[in-house]
């Protein structure tokens, strides 16, 4: 692992060391790498949702009554109907 120096607003500071003397962490750098997975997760699955919005936008509009997507969606999940 790569050691760094880093600045915290007080808050923060105080915050961390709270998490670690409540025990949540063993100490502030493992909350600080915690939180950073956590964002980089978020990051990730913002990304994906976002990949799946572009997608649906590119699609277009349907011409399909709701009646003929739900048989469509019915016969995709192999539902018996």
């Amino acid at each position: 692992m790569s050691r760094q120096s880093i600045t915290l607003a007080k808050q923060n500071d105080e915050w961390l060391k709270q998490q670690v003397a409540n025990e949540e962490f063993t100490s502030k750098s493992e909350a600080v790498n915690y939180l950073i997975k956590k964002a980089r997760e978020s990051e990730d699955y913002h990304n994906y949702v976002q990949m799946k919005i572009n997608k649906g936008l590119k699609s277009g509009f349907s011409t399909k009554t709701k009646e003929e997507l739900l048989e469509e969606i019915k016969t995709r999940l192999n539902v018996q109907v």
